[in-house]
């Protein structure tokens, strides 16, 4: 059980509650945003001394009851609520072990996706496979060092890597990707690798540290992205992310619906390959 990560994330979700939030009435003048601790403790059915004990990193073990309780009065989303279990030292209601073995199923699937750009990655980021698509939009990071081949770690280091997401992109990019790894870390309590991925972030790039202090939590699914690419211009793509069985893995496919200007991008991408035109 880590206590004080326990207590710090229990205290930023109470604060981003307001009282209507809940169901409840404001009432008299607060003198700091969100919940009060003892509004907290009602809606979980708890006292209001061992909620504040929670908070104050000290007291008794919580019960997976409790913590259930807890989620259902903080208003956890189902990711926030695997965090606070992961943090108490419980496990969620789901076996997920990690490996960084990629399935065949997901390689085959890989090569089948001969217009789509595709890769393949794990809950930490890292790269695992790449079709030729996938490289052509990203860029080849097989090449790469193993320590450089994570998304996280290049978006926030390598100032290139970030060129591929517009301005406009690049706040909502970060947030999504510290809250990702934050329910990774959580996820994986003990991993050294994780641990370290996170440490080196923050030593590095003091958004991702500003980031990595919101607590926010979040897994990647579903979404519709911007992309700058140096070649063939602005992609606006839809991203389908399968996750494996055990959610360790997930395959990232990027499409484009037929009709748009970015259709016809990505299949002038699908010719120009890994070509760079900008040079003469």
């Amino acid at each position: 059980m880590d206590r004080a990560e326990l207590a710090d994330f229990l205290r930023h979700r109470r604060t981003r509650l307001m009282p209507a939030d809940v169901g409840l009435s404001r009432g008299a003048r607060r003198r700091t945003p969100g919940l009060r601790r003892e509004e907290v403790a009602q809606l979980a059915g708890m006292s209001t001394d061992h909620y504040t004990r929670l908070e104050q990193a000290r007291g008794s073990r919580p019960s997976r009851q409790m913590l259930a309780a807890v989620a259902r009065a903080l208003r956890l989303s189902r990711d926030e609520r695997d965090h606070l279990f992961f943090l108490a030292g419980e496990e969620p209601p789901r076996d997920r072990p990690a490996t960084e073995h990629v399935r065949p199923g997901l390689l085959l699937i890989l090569d089948r996706l001969v217009d789509t750009p595709a890769q393949v990655v794990n809950d930490l980021g890292d790269v695992l496979a790449q079709n030729a698509m996938g490289k052509a939009l990203h860029g080849d990071v097989s090449a790469l060092p193993e320590a450089e081949r994570n998304l996280i770690w290049r978006f926030f280091a390598v100032p290139a890597a970030r060129e591929l997401f517009p301005p406009e992109e690049r706040e909502r990019a970060a947030r999504t990707a510290v809250a990702d790894l934050r329910a990774t870390c959580a996820r994986r309590p003990g991993n050294a690798r994780a641990a370290e991925l996170a440490r080196r972030l923050c030593a590095r790039s003091t958004e991702f540290a500003a980031l990595w202090g919101d607590h926010e939590v979040a897994v990647r699914r579903s979404d519709t992205k911007l992309f700058a690419h140096p070649v063939v211009g602005l992609l606006e793509l839809d991203c389908e992310v399968m996750l494996s069985p055990e959610h360790d893995q997930r395959l990232i496919v990027h499409t484009a619906r037929p009709g748009t200007e970015a259709h016809e991008r990505l299949q002038l991408l699908r010719v120009v390959g890994l070509q760079d035109l900008t040079r003469p």
